[in-house]
């Protein structure tokens, strides 16, 4: 059965769907959404899906191609999207900066790590098509909404008027969203606007006297950010946000809790510090290097949690794929939208992708004098790891991607949990084969964890892309073939995007960029990811605090799951976003919360609407324009910093009209936000 919305082809025609030009415009779209979502996961560790602004832009160019299709609008999406989600490689890869191991980031080496994975992440998650996709009754948020869009703006025989007017009406909104975030941005970096609002206190003696603090950052890309992720994971974070900083630093920064683990001689980053520190330094030290280990055991626990309710679904799409196979071998017509790429060729390229690892591993491993005796033990058990773990992260992301959509999906946690493993492992193979501690070796863990999170990242995002396909009845092994392309175009832009922002800004505990005083990129992820494999290489990792957040974690999944059943799944308390809110600075946390409440509110205002369902798609195209415009800009003005050599290109004013700038910024954020919103509402009106 064909949508009635689609464009269906001419009699005696040809379903035009895999093309040149779609695959053309699904690349050069691809290398935007990578760019932007580096820079925004660079920033403040998340990433957007980008599939819905790129089906919109996709329908808004070939509508000049009075034979474009709802599938060739597909395949523009498909590459886009993957292109712009493997930027998530960001949340490991400057690991090796951080460590000293790397000074930039080297071409072919990033762009080996980033394909390989990526097509693996392709191929494995094609028997998880059928186990999470077709059968799976997952909602995939954004996949079904990217399916909407695609439906009510591609050309066909039955498109309304309407329709054509709610087409345009969304091109100009993520237009609209995008110049108002990076006039916004470039105001920020002249000075006139403040880009946060942050306050630190100590607690009177009746309190524990500890230290705390709470700020927002005045950042469209992390309002648009929470929309997307929702009111009930805004809602988990905001609550692993309290957690963390209602009770976890206020309890390790005070003077009774400092005293007692002295005493008892358990390490206190509190007692290291000097007597009269003031409440920022001691509340953001102990959050950095203890709180936020005790969220990487909330996450990792989470994690395991999703892997084992996944099993049984896991061995129903395997089986079912190798019987579609067996199908197809006996001459037994697959309908169309159940024709993926067949098995085989899948078990090809996945070996062919394990051989280019194994070559870069041990490539890697004979560069490192510490390591070349063993580099026969190293590439054997690197490519077990990346099979074994990556088809375990793949099945997690894809499942967590059908749950709460892939831009809240636990890539980052299942990269907590995945550096750990391979630390240890290469503890195993430090005592095996009697290798000395060594950089070379916490240098090879990230490379083995950055392969698996590639794979991570794409399975990720292929599964959602794979849910559209399914609602607008594509050519699965079409749109697999696409994903392959986006996986190119992705990787061959990533270390270019990446040796710009290093020059530029710098990242956390990495050398210095160029020009003194810009303002360090924070990249949360990997610069938890990195201090994990020193520690548990290292032997110095707090196993007492991941152990504590484990526990944390194990108390949160048991929560949610009395409160689903308590209210018929009405209230949830995602463990994962709860982690998140631990790690995450509390200044992007807040921000988010206020982004999904934005959002919340928006929906319920037109709920009742006759046009509730396009006033819904139109606020997820200004939330992504938000996002786009911001992490562009973010883009751009590392490229002036690196050509100019100013730490402040764009300033307008001196640097100490704080306050004033913060007053500013936070009225002129608000009114902005709200004529944003109300906007999107009058036009979803009008169509």
């Amino acid at each position: 059965m064909t949508d009635n919305n689609a464009a269906t082809p001419k009699p005696g025609g040809k379903r035009l769907e895999l093309t040149l030009r779609s695959l053309v415009l699904g690349c050069l779209l691809a290398v935007v959404f990578t760019a932007a979502n580096t820079y925004l996961g660079l920033l403040v560790g998340l990433t957007f899906a980008s599939a819905i602004p790129a089906a919109v832009i996709s329908m808004a160019i070939l509508r000049v191609f009075r034979t474009s299709t709802i599938w060739e609008n597909m395949t523009v999406q498909t590459v886009a999207s993957v292109g712009g989600a493997m930027s998530s490689i960001i949340f490991v890869l400057p690991g090796l900066v951080m460590i000293g191991w790397w000074l930039e980031f080297p071409f072919w080496q990033s762009v080996a790590i980033c394909i390989l994975g990526g097509i693996l992440g392709v191929t494995f998650s094609i028997p998880l098509r059928r186990a999470l996709v077709t059968n799976g009754g997952l909602p995939y948020p954004e996949g079904v909404a990217a399916a909407e869009v695609l439906k009510v703006g591609s050309r066909g025989a039955e498109q309304t008027e309407s329709a054509v007017r709610e087409n345009k009406s969304g091109l100009w909104i993520v237009v609209a969203g995008a110049v108002v975030s990076a006039g916004y941005s470039l105001l920020v970096a002249g000075r006139v606007f403040a880009g946060e609002a942050a306050k630190f206190i100590k607690l009177p003696a009746a309190l524990g006297g500890g230290a705390t603090g709470m700020g927002f950052g005045m950042q469209f890309a992390l309002l648009g950010a929470g929309h997307l992720i929702g009111l009930t994971v805004g809602l988990a974070q905001l609550f692993g946000l309290i957690l963390a900083w209602g009770i976890a630093v206020p309890l390790l920064t005070s003077p009774d809790t400092v005293a007692w683990l002295t005493a008892h001689g358990i390490p206190s980053i509190a007692a290291t510090l000097p007597a009269g520190a003031h409440a920022e330094q001691l509340a953001m030290t102990v959050w950095s290097r203890e709180v936020r280990f005790m969220g990487a055991g909330v996450i990792g626990v989470a994690a395991i949690w999703t892997l084992i309710k996944l099993a049984g679904p896991l061995v129903a799409g395997l089986a079912s794929a190798l019987a579609a196979n067996a199908k197809r071998e006996h001459g037994e017509a697959l309908d169309r939208t159940e024709q993926d790429l067949p098995i085989k060729l899948v078990g090809s390229i996945s070996v062919a992708c394990l051989i280019g690892i194994a070559g870069l591993l041990a490539w890697f491993a004979q560069t490192a004098p510490a390591l070349a005796s063993s580099t026969p033990l190293l590439v054997i058990g690197g490519l077990v790891y990346v099979v074994l773990i990556g088809f375990a992260v793949a099945a997690i992301c894809g499942y967590m991607a059908g749950l709460i959509g892939s831009s809240n999906s636990p890539v980052s946690g299942v990269g907590i949990l995945a550096i750990i493993i391979a630390s240890l492992l290469m503890l195993g193979v430090m005592a095996i084969a009697g290798v000395p501690a060594d950089p070379s070796i916490i240098a090879f863990a990230l490379i083995v964890t950055a392969v698996v999170f590639s794979v991570a990242v794409i399975a990720n995002d292929n599964l959602q892309d794979l849910k559209t396909g399914q609602l607008v009845e594509a050519t699965p092994w079409r749109q697999q073939t696409a994903l392959i392309v986006g996986v190119a175009a992705g990787a061959l832009v990533i270390p270019f995007i990446l040796n710009l922002l290093n020059q530029a800004f710098g990242f956390e505990g990495g050398p210095a960029a160029i020009v003194e005083g810009t303002k360090t990129l924070a990249a949360p992820q990997a610069t938890l990811i990195s201090a994990l494999a020193r520690g548990v290489i290292g032997g110095d990792l707090r196993w007492d605090l991941i152990g504590l957040g484990a526990a944390i974690g194990l108390v949160i999944i048991v929560l949610d799951a009395v409160l689903e059943k308590a209210t018929n799944k009405k209230i949830k308390l995602p463990p994962l976003a709860v982690g998140i809110g631990f790690y995450l600075p509390a200044a992007v946390t807040t921000m988010l919360v206020i982004g999904a409440v934005c959002g919340w509110l928006y929906d319920r205002a037109s709920r009742s609407t006759r046009y509730a369902d396009v006033a819904r798609r139109m606020g997820v195209l200004l939330a992504s324009g938000l996002i786009v415009g911001e992490s562009l800009f973010g883009v751009l003005t590392a490229g002036v910093i690196v050509s100019t050599r100013s730490d402040a290109p764009f300033a307008m004013l001196p640097a100490d009209t704080v306050w004033p700038a913060m007053l500013a910024g936070v009225i002129g954020f608000f009114v902005l936000t709200f004529g944003l919103y109300r906007w999107a509402i009058t036009r979803a009106a009008k169509v």
